[in-house]
């Protein structure tokens, strides 16, 4: 009966603690929801956290001296997240965030393909012009000014200053082409000043939506040196990340062409994370790091930075002495290649091409006029490996090898360069069509030395052509 009592006090008591447990829960939730509900509502939705790409640095690529001929450093970005704002509060925001960087002097990304004073579209082909037409739903017969117009009145620009009215649509057009969230961004800017940096922090309150991050940026120490070579980078397509986004980002830079290219694997590194604390008005209110991004690998080339470069302006030296008729009669000549190779290893210490480009022009976007002409220079073209061309002289040095292996001459055999040769359709030395005479008494070093035509045409006279091509064959 004892036993039976205490049970029933345990049990009263356990009873009487949990129905004051359930009381202080109910008022602490009554206290949340009804009392200070709309004061913790408000606080929660002033802190909104976005998560945003930490870009991973590319790695560099060295000459074999361990010079830099591409590396990266941190630049600045101005990206730009949606906001609870309507549009014509947005377009003037982006105004005034357009001027702000013009007065620094701080290019932005403009693909829009239209100007105004006077009207123009930056595509030549029309048949790009109407498909660019249709796809942002713009009458195909339209012209310039009423594409633009009808892309004013979309984006609801009340702007009547055309120039003003451009500034706010590159940036409303770099939205519809990309799209934009409160957890994506777009970029507007890319390597923008510390002072632009500077600006858009402190007045954040006038820019809602804004952020500017440390992003690495690509960069050529020696400018246009080994461009062939090296390639470029440049911003990834739709069509290239619908196949790679696995591993790449709608905003991710990408190699083009040469090492750049054919290296991407290894350069490109492993982006990490980064995360933003926004309020509701788009403020930053902090950030953070989630995870490191690992830098790619580097690359360290044959090539020899001060030999290409002598090499380089040898070309072009010479390109234009061909022009000026240095040499005897004047060529329209406006481009070569060269190339210096390492004859024990295969190595090539130098490969030039010209004329040749910059490199670094791609990263932040090339403008139209710039790409025309190096399209009509095919400045891109490397002649150094992509060209094919008669052999010319370089033929010789197959000839002389066939020549002292079945020894048909040895390296002193003299041969005499009249001018020209007697036999066959008499073709004539180099030599002797500018100066009129021959090279005189030549052996086979000499002759290789002075490139004497002469000399050749007698030594595959003597050997016959099925040495020859049999020497071509082997050393291919």
């Amino acid at each position: 009966m004892e036993e039976n009592r205490k049970e029933k006090l345990r049990y009263n008591i356990i009873s009487v603690i949990t129905y004051i447990i359930g009381v202080i829960l109910l008022i602490q939730l009554f206290n949340l929801q009804i009392v200070h509900g709309g004061e913790y509502r408000e606080t929660s939705n002033t802190r909104l956290s976005r998560e945003s790409t930490l870009k991973a640095a590319r790695g560099d690529v060295t000459d074999s001296m361990g010079n830099k001929l591409v590396t990266t450093r941190s630049g600045y970005s101005l990206e730009l997240y949606k906001t609870k704002i309507d549009n014509q509060t947005l377009n003037t925001m982006i105004l005034n965030l357009i001027e702000l960087l013009e007065e620094n002097e701080d290019e932005y990304i403009d693909n829009l393909p239209l100007t105004v004073n006077p009207y123009a579209f930056t595509m030549k082909e029309e048949e790009n012009q109407k498909n660019w037409k249709i796809q942002n739903e713009i009458d195909e017969n339209a012209d310039a000014e009423q594409a633009f117009l009808a892309l004013k009145e979309k984006y609801e620009i009340q702007e009547e200053d055309a120039e003003k009215a451009r500034k706010i649509m590159v940036v409303r057009y770099e939205i519809t082409n990309n799209g934009f969230s409160n957890i994506r961004p777009i970029t507007v800017a890319k390597d923008i000043s510390l002072l632009s940096t500077n600006q858009i922090k402190e007045q954040s309150n006038s820019f809602p939506g804004t952020a500017v991050v440390i992003e690495p940026v690509v960069t050529y120490p020696y400018g246009s040196l080994a461009s062939h070579i090296l390639g470029y980078v440049g911003a990834i397509s739709a069509e290239e990340y619908e196949q790679k986004k696995d591993t790449y980002s709608m905003n991710d830079m990408i190699g083009r062409e040469g090492i750049q290219y054919t290296l991407e694997e290894y350069l490109k590194g492993q982006d990490g994370i980064r995360q933003i604390e926004m309020s509701v008005d788009g403020s930053i209110t902090g950030e953070y790091v989630v995870e490191e991004a690992v830098a790619g690998n580097n690359v360290t080339l044959t090539i020899d930075a001060n030999l290409q470069k002598a090499t380089e302006e040898a070309l072009e030296k010479n390109i234009q002495k061909i022009v000026n008729g240095d040499y005897g009669e004047k060529h329209n000549a406006n481009a070569g290649a060269a190339i210096v190779m390492n004859v024990k290893t295969g190595e090539i210490l130098a490969l030039a091409s010209y004329p040749d480009y910059e490199p670094e022009l791609f990263i932040q976007g090339i403008t139209q006029k710039k790409l025309e002409e190096y399209e009509e220079g095919k400045n891109l073209y490397n002649r150094a490996i992509s060209g094919v061309y008669a052999p010319g002289s370089t033929f010789k040095m197959v000839v002389a090898a066939a020549a002292l292996e079945t020894k048909t001459v040895s390296s002193t055999t003299r041969i005499n360069d009249t001018g020209v040769y007697p036999r066959g359709y008499h073709p004539a030395c180099w030599y002797y069509t500018q100066y009129h005479y021959g090279h005189g008494y030549l052996n086979l070093v000499q002759a290789i030395q002075k490139s004497c035509n002469y000399y050749f045409y007698e030594l595959g006279y003597r050997m016959g052509i099925d040495p020859v091509i049999e020497y071509a064959k082997n050393l291919v």
